[in-house]
């Protein structure tokens, strides 16, 4: 058994295509998602699509929470505004009740799947710093929780406090609580452009991040081409 575990796909179809590629190439057989699925680029009702046949587990993030509802977007900034405005008008009533009725966290097997913080997971706080990752360590009743929401890859490891390491590979230790994110495979912020993605292979209690190049031209043209603004082509490159 291994897991693919991903998320913050954000309607870029080529990077997702990229992932779930090398994910098959090394043997996944479960994959996971960590909500927004839809948000700034082109193909939101591709890149659902591919989710839903899946029928993998799925929470809720806040692009795909706002992508199914009518509310002001006042507090988004209005690169997101607008691609979510834009992404409201692409999506047909069945595929916003599927996102309405995502759950904000979910138990799998005996991990624990969130968007964003576990204390609060609909109220889309950050985790970056250990600091963070402590309020969420209280909530956390599994040995391991994969979350998303920054776009940046990282792991926080609980001993006897919280602690960010920088993440590449890790083996899981009896005694220890981790929480981690893949990072963003479809805008990531971490200076890295690649897609990223984590494989979990619980037999061997590894965790590895992988980062892949995909076709970023085509994914940029498709952003131009639906009306978006250039900004949300010119930071894919920048991994920004």
């Amino acid at each position: 058994m291994r897991y693919a575990i991903f998320g913050d796909i954000h309607a870029n179809l080529e990077a997702l295509q990229t992932v779930l590629a090398d994910a098959a190439a090394h043997g996944v057989t479960h994959h996971v998602c960590l909500g927004d699925v839809v948000g700034y680029n082109a193909d939101p009702s591709a890149c659902m699509k591919i989710i839903q046949d899946l029928e993998c587990p799925v929470v809720k993030g806040n692009h795909d929470e706002q992508a199914c509802e009518d509310t002001n977007l006042a507090y988004f900034n209005p690169l997101a505004a607008h691609a979510i405005q834009w992404t409201r008008d692409q999506l047909t009533p069945e595929q916003k009740d599927w996102l309405r009725n995502l759950k904000f966290s979910r138990l799998v097997r005996n991990f624990t799947i969130v968007h964003a913080t576990l204390d609060s997971p609909g109220s889309w706080g950050y985790v970056m710093t250990d600091l963070d990752a402590t309020a969420s360590f209280g909530y956390q009743h599994t040995q391991l929780c994969f979350y998303g929401h920054t776009h940046v890859p990282r792991a926080f490891v609980r001993e006897s406090r919280a602690v960010d390491l920088v993440p590449d590979q890790i083996t899981l230790e009896n005694g220890k609580k981790y929480f981690l994110n893949p990072g963003s495979v479809g805008q990531p912020r971490n200076g890295d452009w690649r897609a990223a993605y984590i494989l979990y292979t619980p037999a061997t209690q590894t965790i590895e991040w992988r980062r892949l190049e995909y076709d970023l031209h085509t994914t940029q043209q498709k952003i131009r081409a639906a009306g978006l603004p250039e900004r949300l082509a010119l930071r894919l490159a920048e991994g920004c």
